[in-house]
C-alpha cells in the first residue's frame, strides 16, 4: 500500500490527474497525449521572457512569481502547486533564490523535468559573494539575467530542454535560439558602446538591491555598494552614515534604488549626500504590461542599462537605438 503525504483536496486531485510516467531509467517522461504543447512552470518574468522567445506558440508558459513581487522572499501559493502539478518542464533560476518554490516542486510535481538554469551555467568557482549575499550565508549573487552573455547561457539550456522534450519541434526552437542570441548580442554591444562614453571613475554602481554584480564584472563596471543588507531589512544608521561618507568621498553623481524595494533611507542618502536618488532600476519586473514590446528580457535590460548610463553621466544613444521586439509569439502567463 502507498502512503499518500497529507495534503489537499485540490493537491490530490490534480496530481492524480496529471498526466505522466516513467522511464525505463526510472526517470518521469512526458506524455505527449495529455497536451499537444510543451507544458511549462517558470519562476521570476524575466526566465518567463527568454523561454517564451523559445518555446513561441509551441509551448504553453505559466510563471508562478508575480512581477514586482520580493523573489527572495517569495512562498508559492495553493495556484502555484497546481501550475507545477500540470507541468512538463519547470524552469527556476537556481542558486537558492527560489528554494521554497523548488521544494513544493520536487514534492509534487514528480513528473516534471526540474532545471535549475543559473546552477547549470555558472561554475561554483564563478560564484560572486556580495554586499547583499555574503559568502558566510552561503547563497551566491543569483542574478545572472541581467549580464546578456549569461541570458544567452540561459536560453541555450531552455532550447536544449524543450529540444529533448519536443523534439518535432527541434528547428524551431533552434531558430528562435539563434535570433534571440542575435538580440542579445546587439544588446551587448550597445551596452559595451554606451559603458565607453562614461570614463572608467563613473562606471560605479551602488544600488539598493545588488542585482547587478555579474553584469559589472564582465562589462567593467564597479558595484561599490548596495544599500540592502543580507535580511532585506533598512540598513542601520552606522550603514547609512558608512554609504552617505563613501558616495561624498566617490562622487557619485546618482544613487540607483529599486522599483520593486521601495526605499526611504536611500532617499534618505541621496539628500544628504548631495547625489541624485533614481529610484527606477527593476531587475525581474518587466517593463509595460504583458502585450508591450517592452514587457520582455530585452525590453527590461534595455531600460535599466540607459538609465544606468544616463544616471552617470555617459551617453546611451545606442542602446536607445536598439528595437525592442521579441523573436517568437509571448504566449506566456505573467501573474501580476
Amino acid at each position: 500500500m502507498t502512503v499518500v503525504p497529507a495534503a489537499s483536496a485540490l493537491l490530490v486531485v490534480v496530481l492524480l490527474s496529471s498526466g505522466c510516467g516513467t522511464a525505463a531509467s526510472g526517470q518521469p517522461t512526458r506524455d505527449a497525449a495529455a497536451s499537444e504543447r510543451l507544458r511549462v512552470a517558470t519562476t521570476v518574468a524575466p526566465i518567463t521572457n527568454i523561454a517564451a522567445n523559445i518555446g513561441g506558440d509551441r509551448v504553453d508558459i505559466t510563471g508562478i512569481v508575480p512581477e514586482g513581487t520580493n523573489s527572495h522572499t517569495f512562498e508559492p501559493p495553493p495556484s502555484a502547486a497546481e501550475t507545477l502539478s500540470e507541468a512538463d518542464v519547470v524552469l527556476v533560476n537556481g542558486l537558492q533564490l527560489e528554494d521554497p518554490t523548488v521544494e513544493l516542486a520536487e514534492r509534487i510535481a514528480p513528473q516534471a523535468e526540474l532545471v535549475e538554469i543559473g546552477t547549470a551555467v555558472l561554475p561554483e568557482s564563478d560564484y560572486i559573494y556580495d554586499f547583499s549575499f555574503p559568502e558566510e550565508e552561503g547563497k551566491p549573487n543569483p542574478h545572472l539575467w541581467t549580464d546578456p552573455l549569461y541570458a544567452v547561457k540561459y536560453a541555450e539550456v531552455i532550447r536544449d530542454t524543450f529540444t529533448a522534450q519536443d523534439p518535432d519541434n527541434a528547428d524551431y526552437f533552434a531558430r528562435n535560439y539563434a535570433a534571440f542570441t542575435k538580440k542579445a548580442t546587439e544588446l551587448s554591444e550597445a551596452v559595451r558602446v554606451a559603458s565607453a562614453t562614461l570614463p572608467e571613475e563613473r562606471r560605479r554602481l551602488l544600488t539598493y538591491h545588488d542585482a547587478y554584480a555579474y553584469f559589472a564584472k564582465d562589462y567593467e563596471w564597479q558595484v561599490i555598494g548596495a544599500v540592502q543588507p543580507k535580511d532585506f531589512a533598512d540598513p542601520t544608521p552606522q550603514e547609512v552614515a558608512r554609504i552617505i561618507e563613501q558616495i561624498r568621498t566617490e562622487e557619485v553623481p546618482t544613487i540607483f534604488g529599486s522599483e520593486v524595494f521601495p526605499s526611504p533611507v536611500l532617499a534618505q542618502i541621496g539628500r544628504e549626500s548631495g547625489a541624485r536618488y533614481e529610484d527606477t532600476l527593476r531587475d525581474d519586473d518587466l517593463p509595460g504590461e504583458p502585450g508591450d514590446p517592452e514587457h520582455s528580457w530585452l525590453g527590461l535590460m534595455r531600460y535599466d542599462f540607459v538609465t544606468m548610463v544616463e544616471g552617470l553621466g555617459g551617453d546611451a544613444s545606442a542602446l536607445r537605438e536598439l528595437t525592442v521586439e521579441n523573436v517568437a509569439p509571448d504566449e506566456a502567463a505573467y501573474p501580476q
